[in-house]
């Protein structure tokens, strides 16, 4: 690409005074007039991608470094302020976090989430694969913690449903619940934190869960007992495991942060970019594990004749519907500015604070 290097700068000069100057300005919204501050948050945006487009077209030229990071800085402290401080300053409103804030974090790294997803999925099928070819398999590959899906599914399923009533049973379903949950937060938790390690653990840890997942699964159906893992599953496995593959996103997240693909920015300024969504989605997986703690204490563990398999399975589909519905849904077709606009110029300028891409 031939640029006339001279003339490209007076012509866009002004464009970036603008954008500084609205930055230095503060706030993009004026109280009491929404249609005065939709149309300046709009020109900001405007200015942020054409800026970041400059950017792009400046890369090509290894004159003018000056020049290139002060629009590294001046898109850095544009993008900050699109994608943290409109979600994140103010005052305290957790049903806005709840339907906006928390969704479209997700949104804006879900190829992150689904890659963590089918790591899992992988583990499960190599998981089941492993047990049919040798049953003591099993045995070698759970871990201590779940010494209870040792003895066969039948006989598990018996003797659950024989205690249904007993008040014993109603202790040990505590106790076991809180032991899960406790173990959950722990994976899932890990699987953010080793994303500081250019997510190798990470995809080992969620690749091990998905072979613990497969193992007991595919033993299970194996056994005949189709029905009574959809109902004792469903219940708290759908915010259960979406928490986990979260956890798996958010250190995904974070490697691509450390390794820095795809930008010329610090690794400051990487970490800069993902600090607030990585905060939103840590407080979402940690909220969706208590629920699933709470459904897994009080239905999952509650089997038939006590409530039958056909009514928890269908409040795990329930479950599953509206949690697709409100990841993908909620909060969608008002964000200011687009958020999609957003990574595509950021992505395309190689500007501050990537929003990372794992297509």
């Amino acid at each position: 690409m031939i640029l006339d290097l001279e003339s490209f700068i007076t012509r866009e000069r002004p464009f970036w005074d603008e954008l500084e100057a609205l930055l230095k300005r503060g706030s993009l919204v004026t109280r009491g007039d929404s249609e005065e501050s939709l149309t300046r948050i709009r020109r900001f945006h405007y200015l942020y991608k054409r800026s970041a487009a400059d950017l792009a077209k400046l890369q090509t030229f290894a004159s003018e470094p000056e020049l290139r990071q002060y629009l590294e800085d001046l898109i850095a402290q544009a993008y900050t302020r699109l994608h943290g401080n409109a979600e994140t300053s103010g005052k305290l409103r957790p049903l806005h976090w709840f339907f906006h804030v928390y969704p479209r974090a997700f949104r804006r790294h879900a190829a992150a989430f689904w890659l963590s997803f089918w790591i899992s999925i992988a583990g499960a099928l190599f998981g089941a694969f492993v047990i049919s070819q040798d049953t003591d398999n099993k045995l070698r590959l759970l871990p201590g913690q779940f010494g209870h899906l040792i003895q066969s599914p039948t006989e598990r399923v018996k003797a659950e449903e024989a205690n249904a009533f007993s008040p014993e049973q109603k202790e040990h379903r505590a106790q076991f619940s809180a032991q899960l949950m406790n173990n959950n937060i722990r994976v899932a938790i890990n699987a953010m934190a080793f994303g500081i390690l250019f997510g190798i653990f990470t995809v080992v840890l969620l690749f091990y869960n998905g072979i613990v997942l497969g193992l007991v699964g595919y033993e299970y159906i194996a056994d005949g007992q189709s029905e009574f893992l959809a109902a004792w599953l469903l219940p708290h496995g759908v915010p259960e495991l979406t928490a986990i593959f979260m956890g798996g996103q958010c250190g995904l997240i974070l490697a691509r942060a450390v390794i820095g693909w795809g930008t010329n920015l610090t690794m400051r300024d990487r970490f800069r970019a993902i600090r607030d969504d990585l905060v939103v989605l840590v407080i979402g997986f940690c909220v969706l594990l208590v629920w699933a703690g709470i459904i897994e204490s009080y239905l999952s563990q509650t089997h038939e004749p006590a409530i039958p398999y056909s009514l928890k399975i269908a409040f795990g589909l329930v479950e599953l519907v509206v949690m697709v519905a409100y990841l993908y849904m909620s909060g969608r077709g008002d964000e200011t500015p687009d958020e999609e606009d957003q990574s595509l110029a950021i992505n395309n300028g190689r500007a501050a604070s990537t929003t990372p891409r794992y297509s």
